[in-house]
């Protein structure tokens, strides 16, 4: 029996779920708050993160108050955070935020601010 790996660090990729975008538009959003959160991060963490193979978790929140939401506590824990907002080039008007990156930090820590939302 293969023994799953225990992964320490991970990184929390939120998405608006009221914003109506394509998948592609979706993943574009993740992959600018986890670039975004990954630079914000401490070294150390990020060290560690990247030599775990990097676990992201991608989840979706509700409506952009809970972005914020998310955020505000995501600082007072000393988590690394990147709140998105489209430039408007293409399929959402300009200035909207579609996405919010957390970490790399602890599961744990993570678990304590994201354990209510779903997987997108």
């Amino acid at each position: 029996m293969v023994k799953e790996p225990e992964f320490r660090y991970k990184q929390c990729l939120i998405i608006r779920n009221d914003v109506k975008m394509s998948c592609g538009k979706r993943c574009a959003q993740a992959g600018h708050a986890a670039i975004g959160a990954y630079n914000a991060a401490d070294k150390a963490l990020q060290k560690a993160w990247l030599s775990e193979g990097q676990k992201k978790v991608v989840l979706k929140a509700n409506d952009e108050r809970t972005l914020y939401e998310l955020k505000v506590l995501a600082e007072r824990n000393g988590i690394s955070t990147s709140l998105i907002q489209d430039a408007g080039m293409t399929e959402i008007p300009p200035g909207t935020i579609t996405a919010l990156g957390l970490g790399p930090a602890k599961s744990e820590d993570l678990d304590r601010i994201t354990g209510t939302l779903t997987l997108l």
